[in-house]
């Protein structure tokens, strides 16, 4: 596997240089400062792929290159956004940057209620609680008919907590929730917005109507307009699950389990429409077995996030180690090893730890966290290759 890094630009506090020190050997980026919407030109990518390059790297993969909502409620603006997006690929193309991670979840994509979540050993990591999730649901956003998507017990859960929870407490939930998380990952929401419940209100008013069938429809659609650009050029698509992979905010999601991921590799049948393995994302729900998956959807696999999970009573989940959890990182890399080798890897989220908290990252993606993960899925790496060596001396 190659070992990359999300990066997110010149801007970034982690430099390139500090990247190549601790092993990185590819890019995972995007041009951060273009609209979502607007044209790629081939003079951006370029100039930032030869900046990635003068430090000894390549840019890897593309993450992302966002589908902006009106593609995926079907709005008025969609055949021109798919347009451009079929002109930005085009151009990504040219430039030998073949692989583009993307994802279409509605308005919001990863979701967590806690971005700084205490261990014992005083790092911390991100967390879902459910309960408090309900609370963001029902109390602050307040949106209608939130009580069905709820347990009687959840619902008690949340009365009491209303009892107790200060005002600082659910300014944090709105900040995880729909800020900090999200401006940085599809821009809908920015740090710094005014009146960010109101925003989200509305994002959620566009998808009014909009069931799972729907949905998938409208990806559908995309797939099979963007699939002959995909072919010219040889760019591989691959959608990243959603996370977490169950039905959030009464917006259909997806891409969650087995039966979803095979159904949209199916409905657009072409080697370049992929998945993003994301061991993270899938592991987060009690439904899916990470291995399971991996063995079926290799074939198909473009880009490999390696991040791990532990499920908790009530629904909630914390991300692990990536030694521990629900994700069984080692036996993903054997499979995706021995049925699809070199696939580009990223680590993907890590612990805040050793003044990570200080630096301003964007959440989940620290410095010091990130490098130990890194370290533990080289290690787990050089396992599995001197497994394979020893097989084919066997043999």
């Amino acid at each position: 596997m190659e070992k990359t890094w999300r990066w997110f630009g010149k801007k970034d506090k982690i430099t390139l240089d500090m990247l190549r020190q601790i092993g990185v050997e590819g890019i995972v980026t995007a041009l951060h400062d273009v609209p979502n919407g607007e044209i790629w030109t081939e003079e951006a990518i370029n100039d930032l792929k030869t900046y990635i390059e003068s430090y000894g790297l390549r840019w890897s993969v593309v993450e992302s290159l966002p589908v902006c909502e009106a593609i995926k409620y079907a709005g008025p603006e969609r055949e021109q956004l798919i347009e451009n997006y079929k002109i930005s690929l085009a151009n990504l193309g040219k430039c030998g940057v073949k692989t583009v991670c993307y994802n279409f979840m509605p308005v919001i994509d990863w979701i967590r209620t806690d971005l700084q979540h205490p261990w014992a050993d005083g790092t911390s990591s991100l967390y879902f609680d459910r309960v408090r999730f309900a609370y963001f649901d029902l109390r602050i956003l307040q949106r209608e008919g939130a009580e069905k998507d709820y347990s009687a017990e959840e619902l008690a859960k949340v009365a009491e907590l209303d009892k107790t929870i200060t005002e600082a407490e659910k300014d944090s939930l709105v900040d995880a929730i729909i800020v900090k998380t999200q401006g940085f990952v599809n821009g809908n929401i920015k740090e710094g917005d005014k009146n960010p419940v109101n925003i989200f209100r509305n994002l959620l008013a566009l998808y009014k109507g909009i069931d799972r069938d729907a949905l998938r429809e409208n990806m559908r659609y995309f797939l099979a307009a963007i699939m002959p650009v995909c072919e010219e050029y040889g760019v591989n698509m691959c959608v990243h699950p959603d996370d977490p992979p169950f039905q959030v905010l009464g917006l259909p999601r997806i891409v969650t389990n087995e039966e979803d991921i095979a159904w949209f590799l199916n409905a657009v049948d072409n080697p370049h429409n992929g998945l993003t393995f994301c061991a993270g994302s899938l592991s987060a729900g009690e439904h899916n077995d990470t291995r399971k998956l991996a063995r079926k959807f290799a074939s198909r696999t473009h880009f490999v996030h390696l991040r791990s999970t532990v499920a908790m009573l009530g629904g909630n989940f914390i991300e692990s180690s990536h030694l521990t959890g629900r994700g069984h990182l080692i036996d993903l890399i054997r499979i995706f090893e021995q049925e699809n080798p070199n696939l580009p890897m990223r680590v993907d989220h890590g612990r805040m730890m050793l003044g990570d908290e200080n630096k301003g990252y964007n959440p989940g993606y620290s410095f010091h966290g990130r490098m130990l993960a890194l370290a533990q899925v080289e290690g787990m790496m050089a396992v599995v290759q001197d497994e394979m060596k020893q097989k084919e001396t066997q043999a």
